[in-house]
């Protein structure tokens, strides 16, 4: 198996998961506020990836090392904190229209400083065809878009904020260092950055709330499986990809997130998401094209 093939099936495998983790979120948000569900996703991811490879990282100079800190403060910090803040201010149909502009932003900044991301007229076929797809499952056939200033431009800045963390990733991966301990130098400081703000709105979670069953499974699952494996193996392809081919899937989330709530929630499959779907998928072949 090539390469570029086994960094595309390492990209779908990764947002096939995290596509799952809205409904996932969403289940824990009975019990436990935004920033809680963060904080303890990543301190169990970082706690596996530990136990999966105890290895220490090692400790780069300052140029280096602040790599990892911009990772963390970017990828895991700013980016859920913004996400989950905006949708406190606006709408989400909003919100998950406007972080789907990472990509957009992500092929700009490689362009900028990685100049080996070469950008291509089908690059934007492709991603103006995935953008009306996502955007089709979101308004789901009713177009209200209410603009509310503050939540708008929350959601823009955590489409910024990921796009900027794929960015100090390929850097990383520069450093050819084991990708466990990388994910888990990243997560390190993401909780360094986090813990701050959850001392400052405070730890209100139930310790009851620790032991329903369903709230145990979906922290292992975001814990293990979304942050554990899937920043792993998200490194993993923008290594093998580029940071512009990878980022593209992120337009896939919002049809792994349609697909497990018609499963997990039982939501109906309506034409506006089956559509939707089938231009996703025609935007990712195209933008893949050489």
């Amino acid at each position: 198996m090539n390469k570029e093939l086994t960094g595309h099936l390492i990209a779908f495998g990764t947002v096939f998961i995290w596509g799952i983790t809205f409904v996932s979120t969403k289940i824990l948000l009975e019990s436990f506020s935004p920033a809680e569900i963060l904080f303890i996703r990543f301190s169990l991811g970082f706690a596996a990836l530990f136990i999966i490879y105890p290895k220490f990282a090692p400790v780069y100079n300052l140029k280096n090392e602040s790599l990892f800190i911009f990772a963390g403060l970017f990828g895991i910090c700013l980016y859920l904190l913004l996400e989950n803040t905006a949708l406190s201010y606006t709408l989400a149909s909003n919100v998950g229209l406007l972080v789907s502009i990472s990509p957009f932003i992500s092929a700009v900044l490689a362009y900028l400083f990685l100049k080996e991301e070469k950008l291509k007229p089908l690059f934007f076929v492709g991603i103006v065809l995935a953008l009306f797809g996502v955007a089709m499952i979101i308004f789901n056939g009713t177009m209200v878009l209410e603009l509310n200033p503050a939540g708008d431009i929350l959601a823009l800045l955590a489409a910024a904020s990921w796009a900027v963390y794929s960015l100090f990733v390929k850097k990383i991966s520069y450093l050819n260092i084991h990708p466990i301990q990388s994910t888990r130098k990243i997560f390190f400081y993401g909780l360094i950055f986090t813990l701050p703000y959850l001392l400052w709105s405070g730890f209100k979670a139930d310790l009851e709330a620790f032991t329903i069953t369903k709230n145990i499974l979906n922290l292992m699952f975001l814990g293990i499986g979304a942050s554990a494996l899937c920043f792993v193996t998200w490194s993993q392809a923008v290594k093998l990809l580029g940071t512009v081919k990878t980022s593209i899937y992120i337009y896939f989330i919002p049809v792994m997130t349609v697909i497990s709530s018609i499963i997990i929630l039982n939501e109906k499959l309506t034409f506006y998401s089956f559509t939707g779907i089938i231009l996703i998928i025609l935007g990712l072949i195209i933008s893949g094209r050489k």
